[in-house]
């Protein structure tokens, strides 16, 4: 087994520090695989098994003493040794030093860095950035070896939610999870990222959009270049599919040839503090599988903004709905979170949209019921829910007093639930099935060009209004189990 010379665990009262050394041994571990498989390459026929492992966090309580209880993370809940893996932290940098200081802070302990127990696999070394010194990131096509002769491949059994989904998950020596997410599950998603975005996760801001149809999307490169024009607005760059970057409002921005499943649009600023559009398309396997992944993240909130149908006689093409509830007939969650679980509306996330709704329409107060209303959104599976005998679906839908309708809205609040991420959905009213308003392609063209520009700025001023907030009050208790890991 050719393993790296591992150095002994150190301790330290410096976050700064702190994340340093798990740079240092990171970069040091990605880099012995990295040459492994390049030695390989060059030579199939050698002998040896190479291994590194992921850096790990480790921490020590003795005091039931409570740390300051307005926040709702940062803190161990009792007594114990707790333990994470971490994975790039070159890309996770400002997150491991809030959440390492908060502790260190919080219960006056030192945090010990050391290697872990679990292995890197090779797929996921190769794809960092300090693997790109060593010129294995090159090699492609047919390798004339078996990989897991002689490296460490992906373990799913390992590569599993049990911490999220709060099912009393432990580390393999007992220590108590320290994060959400283990190293190789972050890992995962980010290589997941990469493949249905076409755009490197480290472009990914902390404020996300997600969308189901292209013309938010033309829109939001409309708003882009506006924003890079203008030096007082605080974007820096503009990243598309294909990660190609711009910062002059005027030049191309090249696309892949063959664009991506969820293609996905950054408006940068400093400190990821920009807004990422995602267009997920329809339906809600593609809201799971966006959320699933981009949760690892850790972004400070998203939303959704889409289409819907109207339900109600009184709404009419192009009205807003801001969802206060959720009725949730997606199925694509009910093994990781069950329906009998409520998804509340958050206070913070409510207010920065209906303020931004007020902003954009130049209404407030009981006139703005004139362009948006409030109330259940019901999600569900079958696109053509209207051809079944209605007195079904119908029913449920008036029972649960829903007021719009659409595949993804409440896949990703749930969604945004289960992995503490603050959400919230605002939709526009784009058909009314029910009472035979239904869009014809003429109908369509125009009704997008006068709404979908309107609709998206609501989302980036909303986007904007919580950039502001301290992060402390935007990341809500509710969103907090009994017995949560100390990290976000």
């Amino acid at each position: 087994m050719l393993t790296p010379q591992d150095p002994e665990p150190r301790v330290f009262s410096d976050a700064r520090a702190a994340v340093e050394q798990l740079q240092t041994l990171y970069d040091d571990a990605v880099r012995h695989l990295a040459q492994g498989f390049r030695a390989l390459i060059d030579n199939p026929a050698g002998a040896g098994r190479w291994r590194a492992f992921y850096p790990e966090i480790r921490v020590t309580s003795t005091s039931h003493a409570i740390a300051d209880s307005r926040l709702s993370f940062g803190y161990l809940a009792e007594p114990g040794t707790y333990a994470t893996t971490v994975t790039r932290p070159d890309l996770f940098r400002h997150y491991l030093r809030r959440q390492i200081d908060l502790l260190i802070r919080n219960h006056g302990q030192p945090v010990t860095i050391g290697p872990g127990t679990t292995p890197i696999p090779l797929h996921f070394a190769l794809a960092s950035p300090a693997a790109a010194g060593t010129d294995a990131q090159g090699a492609d096509g047919d390798l004339p070896l078996t990989l897991r002769d002689h490296f460490d491949v992906p373990d799913l059994a390992i590569t599993n939610d049990a911490i999220v989904n709060a099912e009393g998950a432990r580390n393999p020596d007992g220590s108590i999870p320290l994060a959400p997410f283990t190293a190789q599950r972050i890992d995962y998603s980010l290589a997941r990222l990469a493949h249905y975005t076409a755009t490197d996760p480290g472009h990914f801001q902390n404020h996300v959009l997600f969308t189901n149809y292209q013309f938010y999307v033309d829109a939001f490169q409309d708003f882009a270049r506006q924003a890079l024009a203008d030096p007082s607005s605080g974007y820096d760059g503009f990243v598309g599919p294909g990660n190609a970057r711009i910062t002059d409002a005027h030049a191309p921005l090249s696309t892949p040839e063959r664009m991506p499943q969820m293609p996905a649009y950054h408006l940068m600023r400093p400190r990821g503090q920009g807004i990422t559009l995602v267009n997920i398309g329809v339906g809600p396997s593609n809201a799971k599988t966006a959320t699933d992944h981009i949760a690892v993240l850790r972004p400070h909130a998203w939303l959704m903004v889409g289409h819907c149908a109207g339900l109600r006689h009184s709404q009419r093409l192009g009205d807003f709905v801001l969802a206060h509830a959720y009725l949730r007939e997606d199925n694509v969650l009910n093994e990781d979170l069950p329906v009998w679980v409520p998804i509340p509306a958050l206070a913070e996330i409510q207010i920065a949209l209906e303020e931004a709704v007020a902003e954009v329409t130049q209404l407030s107060g009981y006139d703005l019921k004139r362009v948006m209303r409030t109330g259940t959104v019901a999600t569900i599976d079958n696109r053509n829910w209207e051809l079944r005998d209605q007195s079904g679906p119908v029913q449920r839908l008036s029972q649960s007093r829903a007021v719009a309708l659409d595949m993804e809205s409440a896949t990703i609040a749930a969604n945004g639930f289960r992995f503490r991420v603050p959400y919230g959905t605002l939709l526009c009213v784009s058909d009314k099935p029910l009472h035979g308003e239904l869009k014809l392609p003429g109908m369509a063209s125009s009704f997008y060009r006068t709404q979908v520009s309107r609709h998206l700025m609501i989302g980036i001023r909303a986007m904007e209004r919580l950039r502001e907030m301290p992060l402390e009050r935007i990341h809500s208790r509710k969103l907090r189990s009994f017995d949560e890991t100390a990290f976000l």
